[in-house]
């Protein structure tokens, strides 16, 4: 029996791989696959995360090999290796990736052979065997890692005590992304670390190359990159910390900060330094607005990232009252979801939401309106329609946004917290 899911949030595993090379400086996803799918897939990701898209190549200007009814019967092959060929000759990139889309994926065109013979010339050109039709976009990021392991990260590399790789934040399915690694970066170099985020700060094939060399990886999400750490430890012996939530606030960011600091065995008189300062500076600012919102019951709808940290935030930080919070995510490992519940549910202060697990529209919509009580919705552009009809106050902060232009915005760590509470009062 077929199943309808009303406004997926997201895209095919095309267009997930897609995000996330467009982040990485001069890298070149080139499209094996049939017209439309190089603009819908920049559309449905990038195109919904804050207006703003990818700054070296997307959308009509990714080289696709547009496969017609002519490949379809004798196979793609030639005009993909024509593509290629056009692609590396006009494109200025340090590597360059070949996509699958549904067709090449249905007639089992060789990409990998293909790409073989372009690296027996000394170019950069690598394949993405995952085909359109085999999942979502969270697989799309996972896909994306999973090559960058098979083809790019180098082997025997010394060691670096303050390096730390940062995984765990999608770019532009979390439409905050860059402002998210700018915002954790700045803490994490506070405590005398490097970090490679692989998409902010032009890094780029040579970043993930060297990434081999962190002394731990640093996954701020839930549940992905299960098996992107596991290969990172078994390879190359760097261990994982997995961060369940973008932390948010001077509660849970001050947590991620000695957590780091344990993993790594930082000095406790240059940690303890720095949570006094970044305390100490937004206490300041929160101090002078005593009052300027009243107390909500709020509800959240979004990524695991983001209902994880607005749930905690505003219960913990500021004492607002959780009602509900719906996870958009499709998880399906119960570990990651007990590890989900936990993180939502030990709250200081107040009684924990109602937790749902959604990823339609339409049971979402039901969800909330079980809830009168809310005064407080937190949500995507999908959720404002809703608040509306109910002269509820709405914030919209999570994926899809289509009604906000986003830059380097955050909500992350010290300082983001307060531009969430300046947002909070714009939207009264």
């Amino acid at each position: 029996m077929s199943v309808v899911t009303e406004n997926p949030r997201g895209n095919c595993v095309l267009g997930g791989i897609n995000a996330v090379l467009s982040a990485v400086d001069k890298v070149c996803p080139i499209f094996h696959s049939g017209p439309g799918c190089c603009m819908q897939t920049s559309a449905g990701e990038p195109g919904q995360a804050g207006g703003r898209t990818p700054h070296f190549l997307s959308s009509v200007s990714l080289p696709s090999s547009n496969m017609l009814e002519r490949e379809v019967v004798f196979g793609g092959i030639n005009k993909l290796r024509s593509t290629i060929e056009g692609a590396i000759e006009i494109i200025d990139a340090d590597a360059y990736f070949i996509l699958t889309g549904c067709t090449a994926g249905i007639i089992g065109d060789d990409i990998k052979s293909v790409a073989n013979e372009f690296i027996a010339k000394g170019n950069s050109v690598y394949p993405i065997e995952t085909p359109g039709f085999a999942g979502d976009s969270y697989l799309g990021y996972e896909a994306a890692f999973k090559t960058f392991l098979d083809y790019i990260v180098e082997e025997n590399l010394t060691k670096q005590d303050n390096l730390v790789n940062l995984f765990g934040i999608m770019p532009y399915h979390d439409p905050f992304w860059a402002g998210n690694f700018e915002e954790l970066t700045r803490i994490l170099k506070k405590l005398g670390l490097k970090v490679n985020t692989f998409f902010t700060e032009h890094q780029g094939i040579e970043t993930i190359k060297t990434s081999s060399k962190a002394a731990l990886n640093i996954i701020v999400n839930p549940w992905l990159l299960k098996s992107t750490a596991k290969e990172y430890k078994e390879r190359f012996g760097i261990p994982v910390l997995r961060i369940p939530g973008l932390p948010i606030g001077a509660t849970d960011t001050t947590k991620f900060v000695r957590q780091v600091a344990k993993a790594l065995k930082l000095d406790e008189e240059i940690v303890q330094k720095v949570i006094e300062e970044e305390e100490t500076y937004i206490y300041n600012y929160l101090e002078t607005a005593i009052g300027a919102l009243s107390w909500k019951r709020f509800a959240v709808v979004g990524d695991a990232n983001t209902a994880v940290a607005v749930t905690r935030f505003l219960a913990n930080d500021f004492s607002f009252t959780p009602v509900i919070t719906i996870i958009t995510d499709p998880v399906f490992r119960d570990e990651d979801k007990t590890r989900i519940i936990n993180q939502i549910s030990d709250l200081e202060y107040a009684k924990p939401p109602e937790i749902r697990f959604e990823t339609d529209q339409y049971k979402i919509t039901k969800a909330l309106e079980a809830h009168s009580e809310i005064t407080l919705l937190i949500g995507s552009t999908n959720e404002r329609e809703f608040a509306m009809s109910r002269d509820i106050q709405c914030s919209v902060i999570s994926f899809p946004i289509t009604d906000r232009l986003i830059f380097n915005r955050t909500y992350a760590g010290y300082r983001g917290s307060l531009t969430f509470i300046e947002d909070l009062y714009d939207n009264l």
